[in-house]
């Protein structure tokens, strides 16, 4: 049996090979593996220039699946990424032949996805949720693993549009990247502003071997404790109104768990700790609360009100 040093030993290697091509972002790097690793889809939030298309594009060149990146406009229909059906003439005979379009990938990098209208962003809901694509009245099975990697610029900047509520709580993880150190600011300037080179990436792992880990995964023992304070934290969402108008659903409940499972993975020990649990509730959480006015009106943040619920579920 694999022992969880050697996974450890693993995922070190992919977040060295990542950091060939990005410097620093190492949380953010992370928290992409943990989504993976609960066969979950997470949303990465940041401003322009903070390499979340770059760190996509990077995490599917060191894994040996389907890549397929979505440029999000608010011209975009939902047939161009789904695909659509196509009138072809083979042997006399005029036959609807149905084009697959690029969410039949393994990862979907979906660029700026608050830039499309809420039409065309549900159009990844059915993918997203059930593994699947309805065109017309025929049901196509992705092939597996599938995740969907979301960038978004914050819905303050022009020309975007608010992810649907529903679709929100479908992401497992909302990601925020931020603006680098000064000395790693020095160091990309140093990399990409003096040498123009492509650095040779050792593929790490693949689609057999990730399926193997998402089980794992679920297979690391949490203790009744670590459990019952996932789903008192959770629960506190719903009933502290003093800043939260409308709290996590149990979906919350279940992703903090398996989270938690994965990040105990990702550090090489086969339990569960509260400091697992305390690392991904901001990610799992920030996007599944809405604050209430007096909580907007103190400009007080989600991550801040999830923080004070943390502070509180011992």
């Amino acid at each position: 049996m694999v022992s969880t040093e050697q996974f450890r030993k693993t995922f070190e290697a992919l977040f060295k090979e990542i950091g060939k091509v990005v410097i620093g972002q190492r949380e953010v790097m992370e928290q992409m593996l943990i989504a993976m690793l609960c066969d979950g889809n997470a949303l990465l939030e940041g401003y322009p220039g903070l390499a979340k298309t770059l760190l996509v594009k990077t995490m599917a060149q060191l894994m040996d699946f389907d890549f397929s990146r979505i440029q999000f406009t608010p011209d975009l229909m939902p047939s161009d990424i789904t695909g659509t059906y196509v009138l072809q003439e083979t042997g006399g005979r005029r036959v609807f032949k149905f084009e697959q379009g690029p969410i039949f990938a393994n990862i979907i990098l979906a660029d700026e996805i608050n830039r499309a209208t809420p039409k065309t962003q549900s159009a990844l809901l059915e993918a997203m949720q059930e593994k699947q694509v309805t065109v017309g009245n025929e049901t196509f099975k992705l092939d597996l693993p599938f995740f969907v990697l979301a960038t978004q610029n914050p819905i303050e900047q022009e020309g975007t549009y608010p992810l649907p509520e529903a679709q929100t709580d479908r992401f497992l993880l909302k990601i925020t990247t931020e603006y680098p150190s000064m000395e790693e600011e020095k160091a990309i300037v140093d990399r990409y502003a003096e040498t123009l080179r492509s650095p040779h990436l050792r593929k790490v792992l693949n689609k057999s071997s990730m399926v193997a880990l998402q089980q794992y995964t679920r297979q690391i023992p949490v203790s009744k404790d670590i459990k019952a304070r996932a789903v008192k934290i959770v629960t506190a969402t719903r009933k502290g109104k003093s800043l939260i108008e409308y709290g996590a659903s149990p979906r919350a409940s279940i992703g903090l768990v398996l989270a938690a499972k994965a990040r105990a993975l990702i550090h090489g020990r086969n339990h569960v700790t509260n400091e697992d649990l305390n690392s991904v509730a901001l990610p799992v959480l920030r996007h599944r609360i809405i604050l209430n006015f007096e909580a907007e009106r103190k400009g007080i943040s989600a991550d801040e009100a999830v923080l004070e619920i943390l502070k509180q579920v011992k």
